[in-house]
């Protein structure tokens, strides 16, 4: 069986919600993606793209209809270049490109593009379907921005609490201070501001809309400033919304391919795709699933964490992401130390693609070996994969 590897990465900023992107429609955000990653691949005939897997949690409004095959025809690529759209909802780019990369490794194709879009400022209000004609009472819209909607009766009612009261449970579970979380916030604006300063950023994101930089990370944040935000779930809580990703619009796109595709793509690959890890948990423990998908694409990978220097864990709210570094016991210093999801933002279905084209970033510039990506999954899942790079 032939390897996979990541041969190049794109995204747009990350708008904040009603932001700059808030105007762009989430198959154009999709479009831009591609053909920033594309562009990066001048040599590359689209025509030798096997396939495209995007990812979308959404699919309500002007993402339906597979986005990814949109995505396709909005960049101008040939007609013959098929493409999908698939949704593990926060992990669907994570998802996609590990669709992508057993695709490759199975033979059924050598180079596959991956990504994924979320426009959560453009998510729609939903109206379900009456079950008979003309019904006379009232119905209610309900928004499909974020979290549990028309949900099944026959769901319990203790799986299906909001995201933010998740992770409550999740801060006390673990006995998770105020204090850590928004520590962990800060550090997080932080390293994105000094990132971009440091030019980090610059060949990995693509301007759109007049947007060239994430549009959400405030500079100089301290956890003193963050202290003074009431709590948004709990009237004595520990989860702000200084300590929790935002709601954005943005999208990502990678490029995977065998060694023979090499050529045809006409750059020397970054990473290979060493290890994959997928796990479920109860769904108000979603925050904690990483600590076991991780785990699991280590052992595929045949490594362990001392050997791990790079760490891209996508960051829904500080409190999991503590919950998951103290689980694994590395070093915090190696986690998003480009900033991560609280200061960048957290489009849905475009984070997986960010946090594994961040990673392989961050190995190529360190020049260290083996790096981990790993997202938080509504409904109790995660993802994981590990890169060793090859750059």
């Amino acid at each position: 069986m032939t390897s996979a590897f990541l041969y190049a990465a794109a995204r747009t900023p990350f708008g904040r919600f009603g932001g700059a992107l808030a105007e762009v429609r989430p198959d154009d955000l999709a479009s831009t993606a591609l053909q920033g990653v594309l562009g990066k691949t001048p040599d590359l005939d689209p025509a030798a793209i096997g396939d495209v897997v995007w990812g979308c949690a959404n699919q309500a409004g002007e993402d339906n209809r597979n986005v990814g095959r949109m995505a396709v025809l909005l960049a101008g690529l040939p007609v013959s270049v098929p493409a999908t759209t698939v949704n593990r909802l926060c992990g669907s780019s994570l998802d996609a490109a590990m669709i992508a990369s057993r695709t490759i490794e199975s033979g059924d194709a050598d180079i596959v593009v991956a990504g994924g879009v979320e426009s959560m400022t453009r998510a729609p209000w939903v109206l379900p379907k009456p079950s008979r004609a003309f019904p006379a009472g009232n119905v209610t819209a309900v928004s499909t921005t974020l979290g549990w909607r028309l949900v099944n009766d026959n769901m319990p009612a203790e799986w299906t609490v909001s995201l933010g009261e998740a992770n409550e449970m999740l801060g006390d579970k673990f006995g998770i201070s105020r204090e850590r979380q928004d520590e962990f916030a800060a550090r997080s604006h932080n390293l994105a501001a000094s990132a971009w300063d440091a030019g980090f950023y610059d060949s990995l994101v693509v301007p759109v809309a007049g947007l060239s930089r994430d549009e959400g990370i405030r500079p100089g944040s301290t956890a003193s400033k963050l202290a003074a935000l009431k709590p948004s779930f709990r009237p004595t809580g520990t989860i702000t919304a200084g300590n929790a990703s935002p709601l954005n619009d943005g999208a990502s796109a990678l490029v995977l391919g065998s060694s023979d595709a090499a050529t045809r793509i006409g750059r020397a690959p970054l990473a290979r795709i060493a290890g994959r890890g997928v796990s479920a948990v109860e769904p108000p423990m979603f925050g904690y699933a990483p600590v076991e998908a991780a785990d699991r694409a280590l052992a595929r990978a045949g490594i362990t964490w001392s050997d791990v220097s790079a760490v891209e864990l996508n960051e829904a709210f500080a409190v999991q992401s503590l919950a998951c570094v103290d689980a694994w016991g590395i070093d915090p210093a190696i986690v998003n130390a480009a900033g991560g999801a609280i200061a960048i933002g957290h489009p849905l279905g475009a984070s997986g693609g960010r946090i594994l084209g961040t990673l392989a970033e961050r190995l190529r510039t360190s020049g260290d070996r083996w790096g981990v990506a790993a997202i938080c999954i509504g409904v109790g899942q995660a993802l994981a994969v590990v890169l060793e790079n090859v750059s």
